[in-house]
């Protein structure tokens, strides 16, 4: 079996990165966390447009027709850019939720139990069941407007993702299909978020590391702050490799091993990576920062490390 890439799925990866790069690069990026702007609309419909949500749907429902080692690709482009917005519960809605594929719609998710990411924002909600883990939980479309009205603000920790608290019950709808394999590709979804994330702050350690320079020499040179960057690769690739690994299989136990693997490489990494700036990673002109707090807010959402490993402990029973 050749796990390598195909032509036309670097081809893919290649034209999300182009996309993300000219419409949510640097620039625009700081410009939005600085004027604290939510989902961008503009861009939510480009994505819509390039097959970003409707990905996965069959052509015949005006889809293109992938699945899910392609997606993985997409949204590992999209940690890599910090790209906000509820993108992996609109990309699951997509087909089901009306809108959701074409990127009229912003689709949030609730978790029993979790703080709700953009519910401010959302024109729809999809609600998982009660469970901890992707084995037991359906999910179910329901209206946002009465949960948003009975939802109180909670600070978030990501300047990019406001979060509501839900305390009442929400009544969701009929069970959407593959309901029960929602979570799990969810879980997986997030996973390559976080891969992107911790691919992208090893690359930002490597350039600072060979352009700033103590004592006449590029800190790269140190023996120290080559084991941070050697660590940092080493995490990131063992994630890249269980994250493909699960794309392919789409086994829940291999997902929830992926989904351990990738929040430690993105939380790590982004840690180390504020390490190599020194007291310049700690200011708010510097993007580390952000790779490390998303990296946080996404370990908790669709399969936290204590759900993951009673998947991974209950297959070993």
């Amino acid at each position: 079996m050749d796990f390598q890439l195909s032509d036309d799925q670097r081809a893919l990866r290649a034209g999300v990165r182009e996309l993300l790069a000219g419409r949510f690069g640097r620039d625009r990026m700081r410009a939005a966390l600085d004027g604290g702007t939510g989902v961008d609309r503009a861009l939510w419909r480009e994505l819509g447009e390039a097959g970003f949500f409707a990905l996965r749907l069959p052509e015949a429902e005006g889809g293109v027709g992938l699945g899910l080692p392609e997606a993985v690709l997409l949204f590992e482009e999209a940690g890599r850019s910090l790209l906000p917005g509820p993108l992996i519960a609109t990309h699951l809605a997509a087909g089901p939720v009306k809108g959701a594929a074409q990127g009229e719609t912003v689709v949030a998710v609730l978790d029993p139990g979790q703080p709700v990411a953009h519910l401010g924002e959302a024109d729809a909600l999809l609600v998982l069941g009660p469970g901890g883990g992707p084995r037991e939980s359906g999910a179910a479309p329901a209206d946002v407007a009465p949960v948003r009205d009975a939802a109180t603000p909670v600070r978030s920790m990501d300047p990019f993702t406001p979060l509501w608290r839900v305390a009442d019950p929400v009544e969701a709808g009929e069970p959407l299909p593959r309901g029960g394999r929602l979570r799990d590709e969810g879980a997986l979804l997030a996973a390559a978020e976080q891969l992107g994330s911790a691919a992208r702050t090893t690359e930002m350690a490597v350039q600072h590391a060979g352009e700033r320079e103590q004592f006449g020499s590029p800190i790269g040179s140190f023996q120290a702050v080559k084991h941070l960057c050697a660590g940092m690769l080493v995490r990131a690739e063992l994630a890249r490799c269980a994250v493909y690994a699960a794309a392919v299989t789409a086994d829940p136990v291999e997902i929830a091993g992926a989904k351990l693997l990738a929040d430690d490489a993105a939380v790590r990494n982004a840690r180390d990576c504020l390490q190599v700036h020194g007291g310049m990673g700690f200011t708010w002109e510097a993007d580390v920062h952000l790779h490390l707090k998303r990296a946080w807010l996404r370990s908790g959402q669709w399969l936290t490390a204590a759900a993951a490993e009673e998947v991974l402990a209950e297959d070993l029973c």
